[in-house]
């Protein structure tokens, strides 16, 4: 059983009579506001709610909203411009909006209650995503097999996987000597040549390697390196 909140009966010392006569009287301004005892309308529908069994969420949220809407209208009414946060809207215009408050959580309790009947209308068309609860499981026919062809792909899967190839991961690097005898054959026919030149179109390790013999070159004192700045061409010359 629901509480009815705007036929909740109040007895109060400026107001007796039904919550619904109360709102219209305040929205009307034929009962001043700061008269009423919003506690005692709180504490009269508190004793009427735990008559209920079980808890009636909807008078609830309707009784906030409308008692919320009223202190809010009091507070407005009693402090007028001493309180900041409350100066937004006079008497008149706040009394506006508890009207259209009200008006909006009806149309939206209308509209729940609506959605909640189509609901039990529509229950029990709704179609199932999985089998009938009593329907018998269902079975997956095999096509026919040929057993010499499964008895094929079993042998073909006992056979062990062939080891893999780790060729591809192992560096190999040219022998050293072969630069030096390049870089000696080039200073013996211009004796002077530019590094980059002669590395061109080598892969990153033959070009390690082919530093590596200029380095050589230089300890040894067969050649002389010169470099105008850091990443610029290097330009070899023989030493002799």
């Amino acid at each position: 059983m629901t509480v009815p909140v705007r036929e909740l009966e109040l007895d109060l010392d400026a107001f007796e009579g039904p919550f619904d006569l109360l709102l219209t009287l305040v929205l009307r301004e034929e009962l001043e506001l700061a008269e009423v005892d919003v506690a005692g309308i709180v504490v009269t529908f508190v004793e009427r709610l735990l008559e209920r069994e079980p808890l009636d969420l909807d008078a609830t949220g309707e009784f906030l909203v409308l008692v919320s809407a009223l202190l809010e209208l009091k507070a407005r009414e009693l402090f007028g411009e001493e309180a900041d946060d409350l100066a937004e809207l006079d008497p008149e215009e706040a009394a506006e909006e508890l009207a259209e408050r009200l008006a909006t959580y009806r149309r939206f309790k209308a509209a729940s209650a609506w959605l909640e009947e189509r609901l039990a209308g529509e229950s029990d068309r709704y179609f199932r995503l999985g089998p009938a609860p009593l329907a018998p499981p269902p079975s997956r026919e095999l096509d026919r097999q040929d057993p010499a062809s499964l008895a094929g792909a079993i042998r073909a899967l006992a056979v062990p996987p062939p080891e893999p190839s780790l060729r591809h991961l192992v560096l190999t690097f040219p022998p050293v000597e072969r630069f030096l005898e390049r870089f000696r054959a080039v200073l013996a026919r211009r004796r002077r040549f530019d590094f980059d030149e002669e590395i061109e179109g080598l892969s990153r390790i033959e070009q390690a390697v082919a530093f590596l013999a200029l380095l050589e070159l230089r300890r040894t004192g067969d050649v002389r390196l010169g470099q105008p700045g850091p990443f610029e061409p290097i330009t070899v010359w023989t030493a002799r």
